[in-house]
């Protein structure tokens, strides 16, 4: 049986999946010795939170993720690794 998704949740499905492709294009610009590491983390992230169906708490992890990968983008300016 398929499972189908109302538009709000496959919204939400399509900024998670942009919020991964983000953060994975942004572990190219680290170091490489971190890099490896910085990807398992990011998956790890990711599949912790892959069940939650509740939709204001996958919000409110999307935003988080946008903060922690601002950061980073910050961290890694700083670190000359553009």
């Amino acid at each position: 049986m398929a499972h189908f998704m109302d538009l709000r949740a496959f919204i939400l499905r399509a900024r998670v999946l942009k919020l991964y492709r983000q953060a994975l294009r942004m572990t190219r610009r680290a170091p490489v010795h971190a890099r490896d590491e910085l990807r398992q983390t990011v998956r790890a992230e990711i599949e912790k939170n892959r069940r939650c169906d509740d939709k204001q708490k996958i919000k409110f992890l999307i935003s988080e993720g946008l903060q922690r990968l601002k950061g980073l983008d910050e961290m890694l300016d700083m670190t000359g690794n553009s």
